[in-house]
């Protein structure tokens, strides 16, 4: 089966190339080093004697996030170097920002396509002891270049959403191209680990070590800053409802429940901070405000005018939604209205100490949005209607607010310790 996915990837890859090749100029940032994903590796260093290689990739934002605290963990061990890979340009440029000087790291590419000429050239160039995939990644050629060379691959985080397991559910024996390859799953929830093994991954290599999410510190955010950041957003001093990560539909859902708080006595100068998943989406988001007639800013557009106040500021930039969300009173999380059905993460929300809503479209969060309502951490709205309605109840009840917020803070407190679990096992694979 091998044979014939090579067989087919580069026929299928021109078909998707118009697709994706738009969608990565919508996004920008990807003209850059783009020869990397056919296998022009950046210079690395020699590898030295004592010296484990670690090729970890991670896919986009939230894995690169993720990650954070396996990078330090190994900050101070000089037998491991890590070479980071990702696939999008916002990640790449997360990582350029936040982990390109840190000691374990020793160079910064994207992922090649996962054809057999580019994986190869790639492999030889990197030479790796051990290869690291984060959450829902498993690419065959990646696979079956490190099997012939007898190298030890991870997954880390390990999960299977619903979507995935649906789509790999039909692929009947060919799913197992995406897993046999994988020496160890290092699962997020005991769920996943039994996901794994319905499509042929061995129990004897499945350890459920928790979701690395949880382990992430989150910055700390002093009240200069906080200030900071509300004059360049125009925000002033008001209290904000936040939609954190949001996708298509979700800003009108927002601004619509806004209104109908603006519309009462305790949400009269309430302020909106929409951070889209997506910046490339500013524009469109930017003109459905115009439309709605309110004041905005766009946060790309530089610092708001001194003194001035907006209704509506639009987060559109990389890497400050955990720094943004100490802003908030009420966080809704996004992705998760319909048609959208997997989610964006709530971890962070529920971190900060934030009063959190959700849509029923949580699937790629399942056990963690399930643990947050059952702790009273977050409360979960079937529509936009009943979204405005609990953004009503928590804006008038300062008491139920701080109730949900200590939980969440209580709930990702007592739920860490991935990190830790997950670096035992990889250790244990170079030293094998």
């Amino acid at each position: 089966m091998l044979w014939l996915y090579r067989l087919l990837f580069l026929p299928a890859a021109l078909l998707a190339a118009p697709y994706y090749l738009l969608r990565m100029r919508r996004r920008g940032g990807y003209a850059a080093h783009f020869g990397q994903r056919f296998g022009a590796t950046p210079v690395l260093p020699a590898k030295r004697a004592g010296v484990r290689r670690i090729w970890l990739q991670a896919v986009s934002v939230g894995e690169m996030l993720a990650i954070a605290p396996l990078l330090d963990g190994w900050a101070n061990d000089t037998t491991v170097e890590v070479y980071l890979t990702t696939t999008t340009s916002t990640a790449y440029a997360l990582a350029a920002q936040r982990y390109a000087v840190r000691a374990a790291v020793i160079g910064l590419g994207y992922f090649p396509l996962d054809c057999w000429f580019t994986a190869r050239r790639t492999w030889r160039a990197v030479e790796p002891d051990l290869v690291i995939l984060t959450e829902g990644e498993r690419w065959p050629e990646h696979l079956a270049q490190a099997a012939s060379r007898g190298v030890p691959v991870a997954a880390v985080n390990a999960r299977l959403s619903d979507r995935s397991f649906r789509r790999m559910s039909k692929l009947g024996p060919w799913a197992r191209l995406l897993t046999r390859g994988l020496t160890r799953v290092l699962a997020a929830s005991a769920g996943d680990a039994e996901r794994f093994a319905k499509f042929g991954v061995s129990r004897e290599r499945i350890i459920v070590t928790g979701n690395l999410k949880l382990d992430v510190e989150l910055p700390p955010v002093s009240d200069a800053e906080q200030a900071r950041f509300r004059a360049e957003l125009g925000l002033g001093e008001a209290r904000i409802l936040m939609g954190a990560s949001t996708w298509p539909g979700e800003e009108a859902a927002l601004v619509s429940a806004w209104r109908a708080l603006r519309a009462t006595e305790a949400g009269r100068a309430a302020k909106l901070l929409i951070v889209p998943r997506h910046a490339e989406r500013r524009g469109e988001i930017e003109e459905f405000l115009k439309a709605q007639g309110v004041r905005y800013h766009i946060r790309s557009s530089g610092p708001a005018a001194v003194g001035d106040s907006v209704d509506v500021a639009v987060a559109d930039t990389t890497g400050e939604l955990q720094r943004l969300l100490a802003l908030a009173a009420v966080v809704f999380v996004g992705k998760t209205l319909a048609p959208h059905t997997e989610g964006q993460t709530p971890v962070e929300a529920a971190a900060r100490g934030r009063a959190v809503l959700f849509g029923p479209g949580t699937a790629s969060f399942r056990v963690i949005t399930a643990e947050l309502l059952a702790a009273g951490a977050a409360r979960r709205v079937e529509d936009v209607p009943e979204l405005a309605r609990e953004i009503l109840l928590l804006w008038a009840d300062d008491a139920a607010r701080a109730q949900m917020g200590a939980a969440g803070r209580n709930w990702h407190e007592g739920n860490r310790g991935a990190a830790a679990r997950t670096q035992a096992a990889l250790a244990d694979l170079l030293c094998g």
